[in-house]
Formats: C-alpha cells, structure tokens, sequence
C-alpha cells in the first residue's frame, strides 16, 4: 500500500509546479497538424497523377492516415521535440517541392499566373467547410496524445500544463476543446430553435446529461483505484466533463436572451468583468494563493468553479467565430478574406495579450483569466488560419489535375456531380479523420480509459524513452483503430 501511494505521489510530483513554454513555440507548433493534412493531400493526388487507382483497401487508407496525420504528432511531442523548428521547415520545403511536381503534371498548359486567376474567379461547394472538421479533429486528437504523453519522461516538461502561471502546450487544450465545440454549436450555425427559447434552454440542459454522468464516472473511479490526482488542475472533486456541461447549459442561457452576432461582445464583457474582479477583490489569492482544500465544496474545487466564466467567454468568442466562418461564399476568392481576417484577428489579440501581459498579470489556465482567453482565442484563431491555407492549397492541386481523391478537403463547384460524389463518399468512408469526427466524445472517452489503463501497467514516469514512444504510438494506434471501424461499420455512437 505504501509503494501505491509513493508512486501516486511520484507521477503526481511529476506533472506539478512547471512553468511552460513561450507562446512563439506553441504558435509554431501550430504549424505542424496543417503540414500533416497537406502533406496526405498531397501524396494522394501524386499517387492518382501516376496511375495509381484510389481508393485501395482501408487497411492501406488507415496506414496512410495514421504515418501521415497521427505519426508526426508522436515524434514532435517526444524524440523529436527538441528539432521542431527545423522538422517543420523541412516538411514545409518538401510540400512545396510535391506541390511544384503537382503542377509540373497538370492538364493545362497555361502559365501559373493564368492559373491562379482563374482559380480565384473558380467556384468552390457551398455545403459545407471541410477545414472547421479538421481543426475540431485535430485538437481532439492532440487533447488524447497529451494525457497520457505528460505522464512519460520523453514528453517536454514545458509542454505540460503550468502550475500557476505560463502557456504550456498542453494548457491550451481545455479551451481549444470549448472553442470547437462552440464553432459548431446549433447557434454558429443558424440553426432554427424548435419551440420557445425557455423550452431551447430545457433541452440543452437535457442534452448534457452524458457530460455529467461522466464526470461523476471519473470522479468515481479517480478516487476508488487511488490515480494520480493534480489537484491545481480542477480542484478535489471537479473535472472537465463538468466544466463541459456548465459551459454548454451557461452558453445556451445567454444565448437564447442575448442577440447571437452579439457574441463577441458578450465574451469581452465577461473576460473583462471577470479580470476586474481578480484584480479587486480576495478572488485571485483565494484560487492561486489558498492551501485550504477543506472549509466547503467551493473551497475544494475553486479552479473548476471559478474557470467556468473564462471557459464561457471562450464559447461566447467561438461562437461568433463559427458565425463568421460559415457564412455562404462561392466564389474561391472570398475565403482569401476570410484567410487575411482570421490572420488579421489572431495577430491583434497577440498584440492585446502582450499588453496584458505586460500590464496586468500572465497567461493563467488555473483562473481562465482575461490573458487565457485572449491567448486560446488567437491560438485558435490561427491555426484556423493555417487549416483554411492548406484546404485552399490543396483545392489549387485538385484543379491542377482533375483530381478529386482527397478526403476532408474542398472540391470546385463544377464538381460536384453523382458519380465524384459517389468516390467522395467513398473516400470519406475511409478517412481517419472523418472516423474521429463521427464519434469525437467516444474517441475521447476511449482515450481516457486507455490512459488510466496504461499507467496501471506501466511505470510511466521511469520508461526510456524508445519504450515511452513505443507505447504512446501503440495508444494511439489501438484508439484510431477502434474508432476507424465503429466509421467503417457506419455506427455512431450518440446515445442522448
């Protein structure tokens, strides 16, 4: 019993008191997921130029996805960490090298910048935005790599969650997960309310009951088999299932009262009033500061509780965001504004953030402070930037070369008939991430068990480091293979 403490502490020492990394890092970071979807994109459309006849078999298409999207994410949290900058430049170089040989093939013989003219005058399918499934995806996938990665060696301590102040990679990822749900929440997309607003605001607190029940299932479960708890993170008994469920009914509230393409400024005005209060009252020693964890429920899970309004105003901006984003464009050349906006809206929040910073206090996850929600929001906000670069990309390739094999990516207008159709579908039924997309809360639940499971077999904290990758590519692989047959099978499992 002794030892089962001992090395409860241990692994709970582990992920304590880190300071994080600089916010260029995780910007640059961002770079990398992007890369991995066009470098896929890129590969499949070489493959078709060259007589190769897609789709092949799903164990080849499965293989694919998993070295290309899921691989790279692996080795640059791990091994590779320390070469990140240069790994990225590298495959940025090399894309650019296949996207030249792309064009060299095409069916045209018109000069590039006749090309790109006509490609802006193209028009592109208005049904939907591939790049809005691939961020969600995307940071659900390195949400489940991070929590069980941070309990290894080989995992960067400055990419793990910070303990008062700082931004680790790890720290955005609560609000990331907010930020795209709330993108495609039924308010972001126009979606008519059935009923009254009252009876909208029943069903929503309805529809989180799964989220509770989960949250109580881990409470549960954390306390009878003794796992390692970082009590900072959430407090005693609080965790991210709850702080999901709040949020969503919260958000639903303001929602159904207040205009929805008055989001944006609903999350300024939360952000704001909230950091008032930090700034003027006992709050923030009161979070940061207290060692009691004894005098109420308050009291024991005060970064849960207290979050929760930072956490709001992140849906509030998401919202709006999402809002934006799928409005109707036709024509190619639209979406280069929509590119230069959301560039144009990250830089300037960076720009707040850093007076922030400056000014008031640091980038804060454990309070969801005003600098939090700046920093997840410009986080977000670019990598969005960087997900809409590489599907416009990847379009200007499938022009190229009539090539319409590539899965979670635009296709023209023109294109859109039965029988490519009917190969997208194809394709589709075959793509990792559209099987992450299918069942995103059951691929994260998956991941939770399989992590707990891990750290029950493996002493995590005293593996090497070629053992460590071992088993976190062994993880990720038995995940995405579950969830990649539940998509072939046509299950979704969404049983509220």
């Amino acid at each position: 019993m002794d030892g089962v403490m001992t090395n409860k502490l241990m692994k709970e020492a582990f992920v304590s008191n880190l300071n994080g990394t600089t916010l260029g890092e995780v910007a640059f970071g961002s770079f990398v997921a992007p890369l991995c979807v066009l470098s896929r994109g890129l590969f499949l459309i070489l493959y078709h130029l060259n007589k190769g006849t897609l789709p092949r078999s799903w164990k080849f298409h499965f293989l694919l996805d998993f070295t290309f999207l899921i691989l790279p994410l692996v080795l640059l949290s791990s091994l590779l960490s320390g070469v990140l900058y240069r790994i990225i430049i590298g495959v940025a170089l090399i894309d650019i090298g296949v996207l030249f040989q792309v064009y060299q093939k095409r069916k045209r013989s018109a000069s590039l910048l006749d090309e790109l003219r006509r490609f802006l005058q193209s028009k592109v399918e208005t049904n939907l935005v591939p790049f809005i499934t691939v961020f969600r995806v995307q940071v659900n996938v390195k949400t489940v790599l991070c929590i069980l990665a941070v309990d290894f060696s080989v995992f960067p301590r400055r990419y793990a969650k910070t303990e008062t102040y700082g931004t680790g990679v790890m720290d955005i990822g609560v609000g990331a997960y907010i930020l795209a749900n709330a993108i495609v929440c039924p308010e972001a997309r126009s979606k008519e309310k059935k009923g009254s607003n009252f009876s909208h605001v029943v069903r929503q607190l309805w529809s989180v009951w799964p989220l509770v029940l989960l949250g109580m299932a881990r409470l549960i479960s954390v306390k009878m088999s003794g796992y390692q708890e970082h009590v900072t993170e959430y407090g005693v008994h609080w965790n991210f299932f709850f702080t999901l469920a709040i949020v969503r009914v919260v958000a639903s509230v303001l929602l159904a009262i207040f205009p929805v393409n008055k989001s944006w400024l609903l999350a300024a005005l939360i952000c704001g009033i909230y950091q008032v209060v930090l700034e003027t009252t006992g709050l923030k020693t009161f979070i940061i500061h207290s060692d009691d964890r004894t005098g109420s429920f308050l009291a024991a899970n005060r970064e849960g509780v207290f979050s929760v309004f930072g956490y709001v105003a992140i849906y509030m901006a998401g919202v709006q965001i999402g809002l934006y984003i799928m409005e109707t464009r036709l024509l190619i050349k639209q979406w280069f504004k929509v590119i230069q906006n959301l560039l144009i809206s990250s830089c300037v929040l960076y720009v707040i953030l850093y007076f922030c910073q400056t000014h008031i206090e640091p980038v804060s996850r454990r309070m969801a402070n005003l600098p939090y929600c700046l920093w997840v929001i410009a986080e977000c906000l670019f990598f969005l930037t960087c997900l809409t670069v590489v599907d416009v990309v990847l379009l200007f390739a499938k022009s190229l070369t009539n090539c319409y094999v590539v899965p979670s990516s635009w296709n023209m207008h023109q294109d859109v008939e039965l029988k490519k159709a009917n190969l997208r579908a194809e394709m589709e039924g075959l793509c990792l991430i559209q099987s992450v997309n299918r069942n995103q809360l059951v691929f994260f639940m998956l991941a939770n068990l399989m992590t707990g499971l891990t750290n029950v077999i493996v002493d995590t904290v005293s593996s090497n480091d070629l053992f460590s990758v071992f088993v976190l590519l062994m993880y990720m692989f038995i995940n995405s293979t579950l969830i990649f047959i539940l998509h072939r099978k046509g299950i979704t499992l969404k049983f509220w």
